[in-house]
């Protein structure tokens, strides 16, 4: 069984939440404390950011009222396009830190794959983790061909691959391809913007399990070995989406949900997004 203060361990050893709160288009500075709240009362230690989500300081806020210790909590955020090169990143990466109100930045990753800009942005990622101010560095979108050119010039290889999975979209190549490099990765939208959450298989087997469907998605997910972020602003929903570490599913259910791939992306694709 995979439980609740246990993590995935990275390839560097450290060890990262299995269930995240994730905070994209949350940006109403109550929404925003209330949510950070919320997830930390639930058990969650793990929060995940951005640049362009423009809610950073209103995580931090919250962060400096809770009563969870530094060292406990995981905290994710991601370098914006705009921000690629070598010293751009620095100074990303300190503004986005001094936002968060933290001393340290435990997973710091490339929001998107920039062509001609990777190469000097991931030599800035690998000063600041050798600095000790980003406990992990990883990447956001990156498909098998960027991780490729990636990996052909780095020093330290990304730790972290955030993308798009859920049901319909499992991206086995991808999966593979993290798998043999030592990637982790980490599944952004794993309840497919809520709509997986009414498909008949899925409500059969939340039925029989006496769980929701996004508890099901979302263990489905775990007992692949993908951590999860899932977004929510509502407490009793948060509360739900990491209330999953009480059950397993079988292997007829794992396998039946495997089949509803279709390869069908909700999201950008990064091979067709935010590339020149």
């Amino acid at each position: 069984m995979i439980h609740l203060d246990e993590g995935t361990v990275l390839a560097n050893g450290v060890n990262m939440p299995w269930v995240g709160l994730g905070t994209c288009k949350l940006r109403h500075p109550q929404a925003v404390e209330r949510a950070v709240h919320a997830a930390l009362d639930a058990g969650y230690r793990s929060i995940d950011t951005a640049a362009i989500y423009q809610n950073e300081t209103e995580i931090g806020n919250a962060l400096q009222k809770s009563t969870v210790s530094r060292e406990l909590l995981f905290i994710t955020t991601k370098l914006w396009n705009a921000s690629h090169g070598y010293n751009n990143t620095l100074a990303a990466f300190d503004e986005s830190r001094r936002k968060l109100g933290v001393d340290y930045i435990d997973l710091y990753m490339i929001h998107w794959p920039i062509k001609g800009q990777i190469k000097e942005t991931w030599r800035a990622l690998e000063i600041l983790y050798n600095r000790g101010d980003i406990r992990a560095i990883g990447v956001s979108n990156f498909g098998v061909s960027d991780l490729e050119e990636l990996i052909r010039h780095c020093e330290i290889k990304p730790l972290v691959n955030q993308v798009e999975y859920h049901p319909r979209l499992s991206q086995k190549k991808l999966m593979h391809f993290c798998h043999q490099n030592n990637i982790q990765v980490e599944a952004w939208s794993p309840l497919m913007q809520g709509e997986i959450l009414h498909e008949s298989l899925i409500l059969q087997i939340a039925e029989k399990h006496g769980k929701t469907p996004a508890q099901v998605v979302l263990r489905w997910a775990l007992q692949n070995g993908i951590p999860v972020i899932p977004k929510s602003a509502t407490p009793h929903r948060i509360r739900e989406n990491i209330d999953i570490f009480d059950f397993e599913l079988p292997i007829e259910d794992m396998v039946n949900i495997h089949f509803l791939n279709e390869n069908r992306r909700i999201g950008p694709d990064s091979g067709l997004y935010f590339y020149d």
